[in-house]
């Protein structure tokens, strides 16, 4: 029953998601199969420092919301394992919207995968987390991603970085789902 509600949550919150990459690809293309998978990870460390920034502060003076910087980390999660699995030479790439498409989905039914994998082993433990210790877990993460990538994707027991973003991703899901689905906010 709770994974079931889980994964109706969890796909309500990928919809969002997903829908607001579409419409950022029909406005700006493929423009982000530019940046080199560095370069997502700042992208996602300037949202994620935003997040924990507001949470600490309590205020914020930019109108943006932290919702949509949560959903950010989940479409710069999945650009970021699409830039590991489909580098370009820079030029920002040929592919159609259907690649594009077709990655984004891909990417995002494995990472959803991990999630019941990892519900299914730790329940439904993430339930009972304050939204910044999810923001939190993010930037630990982050800086892991950043140490491995300066090693040149060297790492001697460590998961490796489509592994670290997916988690990312699904801590981003979960915050989304606290928020809008309880009277929980940061």
């Amino acid at each position: 029953m709770e994974l079931e509600l889980t994964q109706k949550q969890y796909q309500e919150e990928i919809a969002q998601c997903r829908q607001l990459f579409l419409a950022k690809m029909s406005d700006y293309g493929h423009s982000w199969r530019i940046l080199r998978p560095t370069s997502l990870t700042d992208q996602l460390l300037i949202k994620a420092r935003r997040i924990r920034s507001i949470e600490i502060a309590g205020i914020q003076k930019v109108e943006d919301s932290v919702d949509q910087d949560f959903i950010g980390l989940v479409n710069y999660g999945i650009m970021a394992i699409i830039q590991l699995r489909h580098p370009t030479s820079g030029d920002g790439g040929p592919e159609s919207d259907g690649d594009i498409i077709r990655w984004y989905d891909q990417i995002q039914r494995e990472i959803e995968d991990l999630m019941v994998r990892k519900n299914h082993d730790y329940g439904e433990v993430w339930r009972e987390m304050r939204i910044s210790s999810m923001t939190d877990l993010i930037l630990m993460k982050l800086l892991r991603i950043k140490q491995i990538e300066d090693q040149e994707g060297r790492t001697i027991v460590s998961e490796g970085l489509d592994a670290n973003y997916a988690d990312i991703v699904n801590y981003s899901i979960f915050a989304l789902i606290l928020r809008h689905h309880t009277n929980i906010h940061p």
